[in-house]
């Protein structure tokens, strides 16, 4: 479906959802007794965005609660209930202090107004204007002091800001990395924003960037990635090539890079967001060594580094320093293999990204497990640095060993989760961390808390009141505390 025609669709598919939720109720007799505004804000939500499933599941909870309830036939009279709550708040004087860049100063407003009037919540537009904008200035104030790891910090807390339409902050990100001289990740980030962005205006920059930084035989790979993309760029992109390569000296052959295998789609609870460069999720020390950078392909051959054996020796004993020290500039793609495993345990992702994906594409040659497992080698390559779809995407098209699946899935489970909050999509994060607990067992602390703040902000009182319960029985913390007294509060209120 036309993504410009979803806006007017809308009202239809949630007129569509909510006679096929009423349709599952038998009529009861009206009363007093009905949700307040309070209590219909996610089902309405729920029809605005068209998920039936949640449609159904939200109807069942009112119904439990307010079983002498008959909810009005028609859609806008649900909204007009849900709007209630909201008229004696004039919600102008916020938006203006946001237009003025004051986020201190709106959210000041939208705590008083929380006070003044209980029952009052911001509408999601507001918060996630509110929240995009802070992040932005954020982002903003760490690129004016080149500082590449607030710079991350910013745009982990609200993914957006990677968008293809703000591509000025990728492009922004990957000139930090350069600047601090970890070229490898700025490739990383360039490439990240050729697989999720097709127009030309935003491809054919990327890659003119790019240029100043990778090696012809990346630049080739990069290429090929835009290819593959936006296949309707081709006309635009041969020329192009060939005018970087002249600018080269015209030294680097037209390379003939092997396809990377085609991604299949993932099998998670929802659709991958929209379009988004990858953000990484942890940069090495602006102050610290720069990363080698791995010969490219086409001038290394399968074997014939004698330093293998050594080199393998050291990462089975996880000597990981003295493994990069044995493997500098590697001679040949078996050695540039084992050392990428030492390159990601010592967290120089970006180096790791670049030799495992050389050896997908050109060690296939070195036989047994090694392409697999140098495809498992990129996949938690990529969620090391926040990349979740990419990960998941090459998870979902590689024939990974049980053991590799589960480590990789939990992974994506745990990302889509925490990242699922952060939007405010507390449904969908919930159904993320079910997921990780039904694959690996009981979640950990951090995640449990998690989801029990997202059954609170998701109006399930009484399951975020058991999960603190038993979080707090298990360890009694200030925080534990804090969110049992909440929960109650919200239950005994209900």
């Amino acid at each position: 479906m036309r993504a410009d025609l979803i806006p007017a669709l809308r009202p239809l598919l949630a007129s569509a959802a909510t006679a096929l939720a009423l349709s599952l109720m038998a009529p009861m007799p009206a009363m007093a007794q009905a949700p307040a505004a309070e209590d219909l804000r996610a089902l309405i939500y729920y029809l605005d965005h068209d998920d039936q499933r949640a449609v159904q599941a939200e109807m069942r909870r009112l119904r439990a609660q307010f079983p002498r309830w008959t909810p009005p036939g028609d859609v806008n009279e649900l909204r007009a209930m849900g709007a209630t709550a909201t008229a004696s708040v004039d919600v102008a004087p916020i938006w203006a202090r946001i237009e003025r860049q004051d986020y201190l100063g709106a959210r000041g407003l939208i705590d008083e107004a929380r006070t003044r009037v209980p029952g009052w919540q911001p509408d999601a537009e507001m918060l996630r204007v509110l929240e995009l904008n802070e992040s932005q200035a954020a982002f903003d104030e760490a690129y004016a002091r080149r500082d590449a790891a607030g710079a991350i910090a910013a745009a982990r807390r609200v993914p957006a800001l990677m968008r293809c339409d703000r591509i000025n902050n990728a492009w922004r990100l990957a000139e930090l990395y350069a600047g601090a001289g970890q070229n490898g990740n700025a490739v990383t980030t360039y490439r990240g924003v050729l697989s999720s962005c097709t127009r030309a205006g935003d491809v054919i920059p990327t890659l003119e960037k790019a240029n100043d930084v990778a090696s012809w035989d990346e630049m080739v790979q990069l290429f090929e990635v835009a290819r593959q993309t936006a296949p309707a760029n081709r006309t635009q992109l041969d020329p192009l090539e060939e005018r970087l390569r002249a600018g080269r000296g015209g030294s680097a052959p037209r390379a003939s890079t092997p396809r990377a295998p085609a991604a299949a789609t993932t099998t998670a609870a929802a659709p991958a967001p929209a379009a988004a460069a990858p953000v990484v999720s942890a940069a090495p020390s602006v102050g610290g060594p720069a990363p080698s950078v791995p010969v490219p392909a086409g001038r290394l051959g399968l074997r014939g580094d004698g330093r293998v054996g050594q080199t393998r020796a050291l990462k089975e004993q996880g000597n990981w320093p003295a493994c990069l020290a044995a493997s500098a500039n590697p001679r040949s793609i078996e050695l540039l293999y084992e050392r990428s495993w030492c390159a990601y345990n010592l967290d120089r992702t970006g180096e790791a990204l670049a030799g495992f994906s050389t050896t997908v594409q050109s060690g296939g040659g070195l036989g047994g497990n090694v392409p697999r497992d140098a495809r498992f080698g990129m996949i938690l390559s990529y969620l090391a640095m926040n990349m979740t779809e990419e990960a998941a995407r090459l998870a979902a098209a590689t024939n990974l060993t049980q053991e590799q699946r589960i480590t990789a899935e939990s992974s994506i489970l745990d990302q889509r989760g925490v990242r699922s909050f952060h939007r405010r999509d507390y449904a969908q994060s919930i159904a993320y961390l079910n997921a990780l607990e039904q694959l690996t067992g009981p979640l950990r602390r951090d995640l449990a808390m998690l989801r029990a703040y997202a059954y609170q902000n998701n109006d399930q009182p009484r399951q975020a009141l058991a999960e603190f319960e038993r979080l707090n029985n298990e360890l009694s913390t200030d925080e534990t505390r804090a969110a049992l007294e909440n929960a109650r509060s919200s239950v005994a209120g209900g």
